[in-house]
């Protein structure tokens, strides 16, 4: 079982290098893993137990037959785990299960989060909806509160924070949202009126917040697309040039934008349940989604037809479900950025062609989804 651990950490740290470094960190999260390291753990150490109570330091013989017989039991047991687990790595490393995996975790993000809530939506009466925004002395003001350390921010306890500015009586906008870095000292968030944060409401406030040393995927729907993005960008490398690769994390993130673009985004205002504002927590938007998702892949890509066009036929299939005039705007910003690209960076003129007739297809279903 050591050697097929240690064997399977060098075929991981391999894979890495391919895929990226969240290969690593889905292997310890997976529980079928975590199964399998603990049945060999506990079968090692109830041995060791069984194998103390056979050579006591006394002279009589005693061998503990039902001990020694379940222990042969668990040695079977685990033979089969490894068994399960050899078979189940081989597949969890294998780069389209990879590429699904984190598929799944964008769409279960934009699920949880679109709409999300980081705290209590704002009310959908007319008084309410048309409730006047930050104070004009909020800039003037305002006191920020600096983080207490250097980290990915990974979580925003808003309802804490709307407690906080409800007993106090504050008002609050939030500097940085989930996935983005902060260093100690900077603006975490601001709160008026300024005068009244003192050092234990400050420490309070930073309470609300957890920051790490890398990103996660609870409050932050970035991630995933990242993930797909580096893995796709790796596969475009000169050492790898693997588009197939790139092909399919373009067809995961077409599945996440098509999800998105039928949802609508969250208000980045929050409201105490007396109607009053509280906090604003601005968000990520589908346009800076899509930025994310398609700028770094189309800029590794500009020689490859099979990846332009994939992403253009992407398009497409979003334009056809969006509703937003500036997401289509952005969209067919990104169509002309890939037909430029085409032209720039591919010498067959039969490529180029391919290219420009998934262009026109995209523009052409954006300009009819613009007359509905």
């Amino acid at each position: 079982a050591g050697t097929v651990f240690s064997l399977t950490l060098v075929a991981l740290s391999l894979a890495s290098t391919q895929l990226g470094p969240g290969l690593l960190r889905n292997f310890m999260r997976d529980t079928s893993n975590r199964v399998v390291l603990g049945t060999f753990v506990a079968t090692f150490l109830y041995c060791l137990l069984v194998l103390r109570t056979i050579r006591r330091a006394d002279e009589l013989a005693f061998v503990p037959h039902l001990s020694v017989s379940i222990a042969i039991l668990l040695g079977i047991a685990s033979l089969g785990v490894l068994i399960y687990f050899i078979h189940h790595v081989s597949l969890s490393i294998q780069t389209p299960e990879v590429v699904a995996r984190v598929g799944r975790d964008l769409i279960r993000g934009i699920d949880r989060l679109f709409p999300g809530r980081l705290g209590q939506p704002e009310p959908q009466d007319a008084a309410l909806s048309s409730a006047p925004g930050l104070p004009e002395a909020f800039a003037r003001e305002a006191h920020a509160v600096g983080a207490g350390e250097d980290g990915y921010l990974q979580r925003v306890d808003a309802d804490a924070l709307i407690a906080l500015a409800e007993r106090e009586d504050l008002l609050m906008r939030l500097e940085r949202r989930p996935g983005q870095y902060l260093v100690k000292g900077h603006a975490l968030l601001t709160v008026w009126p300024g005068e009244r944060v003192g050092d234990e409401l400050a420490d309070k406030l930073r309470a609300a917040f957890a920051l790490g040393h890398q990103r996660t995927a609870v409050q932050d729907v970035e991630f995933p697309i990242i993930q797909l993005v580096e893995i796709a960008v790796r596969a475009l490398s000169p050492g790898v040039n693997d588009p197939f690769t790139a092909i399919a994390c373009v067809d995961r993130l077409g599945s996440g934008l098509c999800r998105l673009a039928q949802r609508d985004m969250p208000s980045a205002r929050r409201f105490d349940p007396q109607g009053r504002l509280r906090l604003v927590a601005p968000g990520p938007s589908f346009v800076s989604l899509l930025d994310t998702a398609f700028n770094q892949i189309r800029q590794n890509a500009r020689a490859n037809p099979a990846v332009l066009i994939r992403l253009l036929e992407s398009i497409t299939q979003v334009a056809s479900v969006v509703h937003r005039a500036a997401d289509r705007a952005a969209l067919a910003r990104h169509a002309a950025m890939l037909a430029r690209a085409a032209r720039q960076g591919l010498p067959e003129p039969h490529d180029q062609l391919g290219v420009a007739e998934r262009f026109e297809e995209a523009m052409r279903v954006l300009n009819a989804r613009r007359g509905e």
